[in-house]
């Protein structure tokens, strides 16, 4: 009986014989990653278990993105203890104020994550890195304290749950309309403890920006991990992000980075994507799912595009398409956040932040800010949001009587021209 790339990851890392789904193993870490929320606490468990020095300096990574720049002294205390340790035990990988992004943009970007690699974070959408063909998964900051004085952390592994995408693809229709309609079909906790392997002829057709909105959004299904078999694509990325300590320089067996023919999944779940319109998760679930068009009278005060989800050059492109030459409606704040500092370049360079600003959207450094309810477009009693971010729990970005819709960056650019959750064709 064969193994999934799921297994395959897991043994690659582990002591011990071939491992299955369901057993619980001690594997050795890739990457250990924090950011300013969730460090701090990490750092307290770590000094707790006794521990003076982390595994490996080039294996822990430290981004301060969710309420920085620090929006008042709580968060900036939180960052100041993030930094203060990443200075004490020589952190290869801190990336301050300036030289930073949202996490999940910027480690691929930095080449921090490479296909076969085993990467923990304390932050739930770390999933993310499946898109280069990683086992990535959220750990509490216990799990992460104990990982970096150990390089190892325990889990069982999940069994895999494999989604194949066929038929043909709307114009307008991304990868987060793909994994919206994926988890309004099998519900937030349809994938509970186990790997989501995105596969088919529709992904293998999908940019590496919309591979990655799928595996980040994952968490949203109750998935353990997302993930995808790594093809031509996703090694021209590698080699374009290439890791700093070369592990990302030499070619791995692509015929390693596979499922054997005979794997074994949970389940295989077939999606015809013919016909399928762009999708909207209404509140409070991102599993509250239907087409654009039954949300056509719904008036809105706000548009996010950006987030770990949605804060990708070819985002910000789609994005600038619909707004350019528009403006946005005079009863909508449109607020726009590169994922990170080189995308916001990338951006300034094509013209992208000219088309915003003209249009009337603001624009703001990368941070993870509204999406968490952390600050730059909190919300008030009763305001209604159309966001590209990955959640829209109750009070999730400001006043539990708030409101929050989930789209691609097409549907909420349109939609913010308008005033109303739009079709990116009425445009």
């Amino acid at each position: 009986m064969g193994y999934t790339i799921t297994e395959k990851i897991i043994n690659a890392h582990v002591k011990a014989k071939k491992v299955r789904a369901g057993d619980f193993v001690y594997a050795r870490v890739d990457r250990a990653l924090a950011n300013d929320v969730t460090a701090p606490i990490a750092i307290d468990q770590f000094k707790k278990l006794g521990a003076t020095k982390v595994f490996d300096r080039s294996k822990v990574v430290l981004v301060p993105d969710h309420f920085t720049p620090a929006k008042d002294i709580r968060s900036a205390e939180q960052a100041k203890a993030m930094r203060e340790f990443a200075r004490q035990q020589r952190i290869a990988h801190y990336f301050e104020i300036g030289r930073m992004g949202i996490e999940h943009a910027l480690l691929p970007e930095q080449g921090l994550v490479q296909p076969g690699d085993l990467i923990i974070g304390a932050d739930s959408h770390t999933c993310t890195y499946g898109a280069v063909g990683a086992f990535s998964t959220g750990v509490g900051s216990t799990d992460l304290a104990a990982a970096w004085a150990t390089g190892y952390c325990w889990f069982k592994v999940p069994a895999t749950i494999k989604f194949v995408y066929t038929g043909t693809r709307g114009i307008w229709v991304s990868g987060k309309d793909l994994i919206l309609h994926t988890i309004g079909r099998i519900g937030v906790d349809g994938a509970l403890y186990q790997a989501m392997e995105f596969s088919g002829p529709v992904i293998n057709k999908l940019s590496m920006d919309d591979r990655f909105t799928m595996t980040n959004m994952a968490i949203e299904a109750g998935g353990k991990s997302g993930i995808i078999v790594p093809d031509a694509l996703t090694w021209e990325y590698a080699r374009q992000h290439p890791s700093p300590d070369g592990r990302g320089r030499s070619r791995k067996s692509l015929a390693w980075l596979t499922n054997d023919a005979d794997a074994t999944y949970a389940q295989v779940v077939e999606i015809d994507v013919s016909g399928l319109e762009p999708q909207v998760a209404a509140p409070h679930l991102p599993s509250n799912t239907k087409p654009v068009s039954a949300f056509s009278r719904v008036r809105i005060d706000q548009v996010v595009i950006g987030s770990c989800t949605n804060g990708r050059i070819g985002d910000l492109r789609i994005a600038a398409k619909l707004l350019k030459g528009r403006t946005v409606n005079s009863q909508v704040r449109c607020i726009i956040f590169p994922a990170t500092q080189a995308i916001y370049r990338q951006a300034l360079k094509e013209g992208l932040l000219d088309i915003f600003v003209k249009a009337h959207a603001v624009v703001s450094t990368p941070t993870c800010g509204p999406c968490l309810g952390g600050h730059m477009g909190i919300l008030a009693k009763g305001e209604r949001a159309l966001a590209t971010t990955n959640r829209n729990f109750v009070g999730r970005m400001g006043h539990a009587g708030s409101e929050i819709y989930l789209s691609s960056p097409a549907v909420a650019a349109a939609s913010a021209v308008t005033g109303r959750i739009t079709h990116p064709e009425a445009l």
